[in-house]
């Protein structure tokens, strides 16, 4: 399970480090792919294939499906961490995140997100009061 979140740096190649939390659930390969938010979405190569059997079943003749599957699919690209648990975010990816050197990584479960840096400050202080504030159960059964 992927938590925490962690302020590592992009480096001049376009690689970030995995935090160490993260390396044993992401040392077999991971697809980063759009996120909303404009962060990206960081699978295990594992994780990803559930999600992908998933999201097949999405109806096709639903066109907030199709988009969907469109900018999540098209964007994706399957990275494997090197020996110094680096993995390297494509171009397009960074474009699409807006990344620049500073970066937060964020574990969300059964997946990460990295986010610019000033892009998540904003994010977290603009839904912090909405989160502390929530009257209705989100995730039912959970509370």
């Amino acid at each position: 399970m992927l938590l925490g979140t962690y302020t590592p740096k992009l480096d001049d190649k376009g690689r970030v480090i995995l935090p160490a939390k993260f390396r044993e659930d992401l040392a077999g390969g991971v697809v980063i792919t759009r996120g909303q938010d404009r962060c990206l979405f960081v699978f295990s190569s594992v994780e990803f294939e559930r999600v992908h059997e998933r999201i097949r079943e999405a109806p096709l003749s639903n066109k907030q499906a199709r988009d969907f599957l469109r900018m999540f699919l098209s964007g994706a690209s399957a990275e494997m961490p090197d020996s110094q648990n680096r993995i390297t975010v494509p171009t397009h990816l960074r474009a699409y995140a807006g990344l620049e050197k500073e970066l937060v990584v964020t574990g969300v479960g059964a997946h990460a997100e990295i986010w610019n840096a000033d892009a998540w400050n904003t994010y977290a202080a603009e839904n912090e009061e909405s989160y502390s504030d929530l009257e209705q159960e989100v995730i039912p059964g959970l509370f």
